[in-house]
Parts: structure tokens; C-alpha cells; sequence
């Protein structure tokens, strides 16, 4: 089932002014229900736009935007409940905390939607439960936790709406590669468990082929493909003339290929990497690895 779906998206920046730029041109999209997206591109691309459009933070300057089948902008008033179904997490969520304590912001959402002090409760901890934040943590001040702590905490808050889609900008900007590993295994712990769509936006090719089942490719404020991520990372020279930086295991193997070793073009994980490096020198000694 498509959960989100666009027709001939396109906005413009400063219309009538001599800044005027389109900054996403006629993007037609369908995202499947349940799908891990990576969306990537380089800057100026339109991707942070194009999913600013998905939650009705920016209105198209033509073409239209459906969550399950329902066009967002055909009644305004419906604005507030797109925003419960579809959550946006800002590249450094941090600095939208607010409250006096970790569990009144990550309630805030839940306490919007109306529901009761029980439900509240229940979606402010299974939301935390996701994030690895402990009850001791909830009751202290947000602005007391490390960074890290801070980006689990504005996630959690998302998280607690119960979104049929999560959009992440950049979740993991400025974190160091520990905790940039914990949060994208807590995001991946929370789409297997929820099931909801998942759309998330980075420059990192290492995290998003680790992750996503699907990549959505913005060059120039167009959508240059959308497909599964074997086969986006099949264009790896295509995608590096655009100047994204396809995965290290990836430009490796095409370096071993040039060499000689018939290594398929899609590889962009190290376990299948090792797999066919084995495979291919299995064949070469006879059905043995001489290590």
C-alpha cells in the first residue's frame, strides 16, 4: 500500500524576485507503507525541502502531496492532523526542547492529540524504552543531559505521536561515531517493532545502505531515481558525478573488478563483499580459501 504519494511536486523559492530558485521541480514519488527510506543527495539538492512539503510545514508552489490517498492541502484545516501522522525530526532537534522536565517533553505531542493522562504516560515511556533513556533521566531537566541524550529525548518526542511516518533530517549531525551508531540502531529497533515508514535524510552513504531498503536520489531539485538500495548503488558512477560519495566498500570493489576479480556492481555492504571475495577465490583453488 502507498502511504505517501506526490504529483508533479514543485516549489519555488523568492518568486518574482531576482533570487527566485525552484528548489524541488516536478517530483512524482510513491512511498510504500512500511519502508525504510534513505534519502540522499548533495547540498542544494531539494531533499531537506521536499520532505519539509511531507508534513505541510511548506505548501507547493504547484502539484499536489497525498498521505493515504488524501490530497493534505484539500482542506486546511486537516493541517494539525497530518502533523500527528507524519513526524519531522530536525537536524538538531536539541535545541526545539522546551520543558522543565525530559518526560513533559517528550509528552508535549501526545497531551496536543488529546489523549489521556494514561495514554500519555504509556506512549512517554515506550518512546523512551526506544531511545534507551531511563525513568531516572525523564525526571530531570532536558538541558541536564549530554548531547546525545538531548537528540534521544527530541526523537522520543516524535516518537510519541505514533507517526505513520517518521522523517529524521540529519539525526545524527555533530555526534561522534558511537553515538551516532546507537541512534540509528535505536531508529531501525523502532521501524521493526512499529512498522511504520521511515524517511531518513543523510549524507552518510555508509549509514544509509546499512539501513535503508530503499534510496530516494534528489540532484538539482529533480528526483534522480528511487529504487532499492542494491539498485540505486548499481549507478555508482552516476551518483559519484553527482558528487555523492558512494559507500568505501563499494569503491573498493569496483577498484577489485578493474583488477580483475568479477565482483558483482552492487555491493555495498562488507559481509556481502567478503562473501563473493570467498566465493570467487574458492573457484580459483578448487573449492578452497588458502589463508
Amino acid at each position: 500500500m502507498v502511504i505517501l504519494r506526490t504529483e508533479e511536486l514543485t516549489y519555488q523559492y523568492s518568486i518574482g524576485t531576482p533570487f527566485e530558485k525552484t528548489a524541488v521541480d516536478h517530483v512524482n514519488l510513491e512511498i510504500e507503507e512500511g519502508t525504510f527510506v534513505g534519502v540522499i543527495g548533495s547540498t542544494g539538492s531539494g531533499k531537506s525541502t521536499l520532505m519539509q512539503h511531507f508534513n505541510g510545514l511548506l505548501k507547493p508552489t504547484s502539484g499536489h502531496i497525498y498521505i493515504k490517498d488524501k490530497d493534505i492541502w484539500s482542506d486546511k484545516n486537516n493541517l494539525r492532523d497530518l502533523r500527528f501522522q507524519v513526524g519531522l525530526v530536525f537536524q538538531y532537534p536539541e535545541y526545539q526542547l522546551f520543558e522543565e522536565t525530559v518526560y513533559r517533553d517528550i509528552a508535549f505531542g501526545p497531551l496536543n492529540m488529546g489523549l489521556t493522562e494514561n495514554e500519555v504516560r504509556e506512549r512517554v515511556y515506550e518512546a523512551a524504552a526506544f531511545v534507551k533513556l531511563t525513568e531516572e533521566q525523564l525526571e530531570k531537566s532536558p538541558f541536564s543531559l549530554s548531547g546525545g541524550q538531548k537528540r534521544r529525548a527530541a526523537i522520543a518526542g516524535v516518537m510519541a505521536m505514533c507517526p505513520s511516518v517518521l522523517i529524521l533530517d540529519e539525526p545524527t549531525a555533530g555526534l561522534d561515531p558511537m553515538g551516532r551508531e546507537e541512534i540509528l540502531a535505536e531508529i531501525k529497533n523502532y521501524h521493526k517493532k512499529t512498522g511504520c515508514t521511515v524517511m531518513l535524510v543523510s549524507h552518510s552513504m555508509e549509514d544509509v545502505s546499512r539501513y535503508a531498503d530503499k534510496l530516494l536520489v534528489m540532484n538539482k531539485g529533480k528526483m534522480f531515481c528511487y529504487d532499492d538500495t542494491k539498485e540505486v548503488f548499481k549507478r555508482a558512477e552516476e551518483l559519484q558525478k553527482m558528487g555523492l560519495a558512494v559507500p568505501e566498500v563499494t569503491r573498493i570493489c569496483i577498484e577489485l573488478k578493474n583488477r580483475g576479480i568479477p565482483l558483482d556492481d552492487s555491493i555495498y555492504t562488507v559481509d556481502e563483499a567478503v562473501k563473493q571475495i570467498l566465493e570467487f577465490y574458492k573457484s580459483k583453488n578448487g573449492g578452497e580459501v588458502l589463508c
